[in-house]
């Protein structure tokens, strides 16, 4: 049986067959296709010489699409081979693939199986190391996991055997190239227009916000409307990412930052924390930490507590009391010798505003709750008027962090 992608109606092996009697030819007359930075230009220039190779050959069988043939030839040798068409669309916010035969994707929030599949092992490898190698990185034995980020912004991630014993594991984040802003949010149902004028509001006021929940609940497209609708053109926004998303627009005073993993010999790794220590000397008016996550969440309270107001930041956590918890445990985890009472403490007066927000079944993504944070007495006040869009409660919730935690928060 033929795979999506594999060229019509050729089965795998003839289709396979193709590719190297193709690869062959192009490497015979024209290699510099094969070596060449990827990119729009080269793929067309590829496509049209494997046209030419193709009708004069006379490869393509009677009942095969010519152009489709062409561009799956082209796919397997500078391509993502049977995932390849996958990148041009845009309804696709994440590619999985799990061995060689399974594949499933994401489309508005829902994860459904893609009806492709790679040829064995080796091939979904070899397609791997395509991907990483533009970027001086490589997949085998001895290395066996990267992440990285692609030129398109999308980020990938493989794990593969010894690690992955039931086949190389391919993840693709895909970066979304439109982000909806504040009134598209809220007439998706994602929060209610009271819940967005009250962030928007907070945040023109220069309190610190973070933004809470599970991974894909939709933290980073918050993030990015709240900044657009709240901010100036003048304002000073440095942000501070292990991936660059976040991009607010043409006209902004805005400077990216982008921590680097250690290369193929472990070293050269650009933590979040060397960043949030050079963006604290380039004068910012705002920090903006696209995901909290380590040893830089000491060195962010200590900003927030000594006058940088205003920052947007995003957490993975199960609600507003779990990600204060979270923040004093990774500022613990910094390992400065600091007490747990004065962490709890710098934690509960850094963070003013904090939103949990959740992927509900049918893959909407809504804000569940904003609450304030009360320092002197350590208690979440939920913010009225903020509750989620009827029927976006998820089935089984918990009650907000000001009523059945209150008093858990006031012990502390």
């Amino acid at each position: 049986m033929a795979s999506e992608g594999s060229g019509g109606s050729f089965s795998d092996q003839a289709f396979r067959d193709l590719v190297e009697r193709v690869r062959g030819r192009v490497l015979r007359e024209r290699p510099q296709l094969l070596f060449e930075t990827p990119g729009p230009d080269l793929r067309r220039r590829l496509e049209a010489f494997v046209a030419q190779v193709i009708a004069r050959e006379d490869m393509a069988g009677p009942r095969s699409s010519h152009q489709e043939l062409v561009r799956a030839t082209c796919a397997e040798m500078i391509g993502l081979g049977p995932i390849d068409s996958l990148l041009e669309d845009e309804e696709v916010t994440e590619i999985m693939v799990n061995g060689p035969e399974q594949i499933f994707v994401e489309r508005a929030g829902r994860i459904e199986p893609y009806p492709a599949r790679f040829w064995n092992e080796e091939h979904l490898l070899e397609t791997v190391n395509r991907i990483v190698a533009p970027l001086g990185r490589r997949v085998d034995p001895a290395q066996p996991f990267v992440d990285a980020r692609l030129p398109s912004g999308d980020r990938v991630h493989a794990i593969v055997p010894p690690l992955a014993p039931d086949g190389p594991v391919l993840t693709i984040r895909r970066f979304r190239r439109h982000r909806p802003d504040m009134e598209e949010l809220v007439r998706l149902g994602t929060l209610t227009a009271e819940a967005a004028r009250y962030l928007v509001e907070a945040v023109r006021c220069r309190r610190n916000v973070l933004v809470c929940g599970a991974t894909s609940s939709g933290k980073t497209s918050t993030l990015i409307a709240l900044l657009r609708a709240a901010t100036t053109p003048e304002e000073r926004i440095i942000t501070l990412e292990e991936a660059i998303e976040i991009h607010l627009g043409p006209g902004r005073h805005l400077i990216r930052l982008e921590a680097r993993p250690p290369g193929a010999d472990g070293r050269g790794a650009v933590p979040l924390r060397t960043l949030l220590r050079n963006a604290l000397r380039m004068r910012p008016d705002r920090l903006v930490v696209g995901e909290v996550r380590g040893e830089e969440a000491f060195d962010l309270m200590q900003a927030l507590n000594t006058g940088h107001s205003g920052s947007i930041c995003t957490i993975h956590a199960n609600g507003p009391l779990d990600a204060l918890r979270r923040l004093e445990q990774l500022v613990l985890m910094a390992g400065e010798g600091v007490p747990a009472t004065f962490v709890r403490e710098q934690v509960y007066r850094a963070i003013h505003v904090l939103v949990h927000q959740v992927r509900l079944p049918d893959g909407r993504r809504v804000v569940r709750e904003i609450v304030e944070v009360d320092a002197d007495h350590r208690r979440l006040r939920p913010v009225p008027g903020c509750a989620p869009p009827a029927g976006a409660a998820p089935a089984g919730r918990r009650p907000p962090a000001g009523e059945a935690r209150a008093g858990e928060g006031r012990g502390r």
